[in-house]
């Protein structure tokens, strides 16, 4: 496989922050801000409100819940104003579903980037996010940058990406990615390091641990683009074990400031999910203690 080759600066001029105003999705403001600023690009600040239930009242009381249900309205397009007053942004306060009323905005404003926060649930077999953003994150066409329950709180460090993970088990899913973040860490002349994760390997195989980590290595060096050596310091590493756990160990030990994963459409209707991105892309949105970037095929 080529390597990739940049030929332009990334261009984000249009990000999409959505928040339902919780701690959990304020931790991700700084990021759609911060990202605004370095690229100069316009923010979308988007709130979506369930659609409001009414006790049954008389006809003489309903001016006064509607009247007070546009004032609400009004108020946090105030908020969503006020939180994104440094940057250039228009605001949307909506009512509905979630879904289709974001992926309205992505297809009108030509979405580059939506930036969602995310809580994290616990008393289940396995971490889960909540439920819009991982709606989200399974559905957008354009990059996905999650700001999970476990990231702390230290935008400007991890804004300066300095150190950069890239996740790929070679699909062509995953290496969907590979061209957003060669790209990125050009922009910030960042450290990019590589990652292939095998699984545990199975009793009686024919190929040697070593044999496969070497070959594996060469088809990692084979994604640097040309000439990478001038603006970052790329390296490659294979791993054996759990893919997820793999991924965010090494993403502890590098002092990751930003995880890149190329994900699989959703298959099989609205809500199906793909294997890779529940046992893998999932649980690393979910637990990882810095942002998380993920990239559709």
């Amino acid at each position: 496989m080529n390597a990739v080759a940049t030929k332009a600066r990334i261009a984000l001029k249009n990000i999409l922050f959505a928040t339902d105003f919780s701690p959990a999705a304020e931790a991700a403001l700084p990021y759609a801000i911060g990202l605004a600023k370095h690229h100069g690009a316009k923010v979308h600040g988007l709130h979506v409100r369930f659609p409001a239930t009414y006790p049954i009242v008389g006809p003489e009381a309903m001016p006064q819940m509607l009247e007070a249900a546009e004032e609400l309205a009004k108020f946090e397009a105030r908020q969503l104003h006020e939180m994104l007053a440094t940057v250039p942004h228009e605001v949307t306060v909506a009512e509905g579903d979630l879904w289709p009323i974001l992926s309205e905005i992505v297809n009108k404003q030509q979405t580059d980037l939506i930036v969602v926060g995310t809580r994290g649930r616990t008393g289940v077999s396995r971490a889960l996010l909540g439920s819009a953003a991982e709606e989200i994150f399974r559905k957008a066409t354009c990059p996905v940058l999650t700001v999970g329950p476990y990231v702390p709180h230290n935008p400007e460090r991890r804004l300066a990406m300095k150190e950069m993970l890239f996740a790929t088990d070679f699909s062509t899913e995953s290496l969907a990615a590979l061209p957003l973040v060669v790209s990125l860490a050009q922009e910030h002349l960042s450290n990019l390091m590589l990652l292939n994760v095998a699984g545990k390997p199975e009793v009686g195989e024919l190929v040697h641990a070593g044999q496969y980590s070497e070959s594996t290595l060469r088809r990692l060096r084979a994604l640097v683009p040309a000439g990478a050596e001038l603006w970052c310091e790329p390296k490659c590493r294979v791993e054996q074990g759990a893919e997820a756990e793999k991924i965010l160990e090494v993403a502890i030990a590098l002092g990751a400031d930003l995880i890149v994963l190329g994900v699989q459409a959703p298959r099989g209707g609205v809500g199906a999910a793909t294997h890779l991105l529940q046992s893998v892309a999932h649980q690393v949105v979910a637990r990882a203690e810095c942002p998380v970037l993920t990239v559709r095929a």
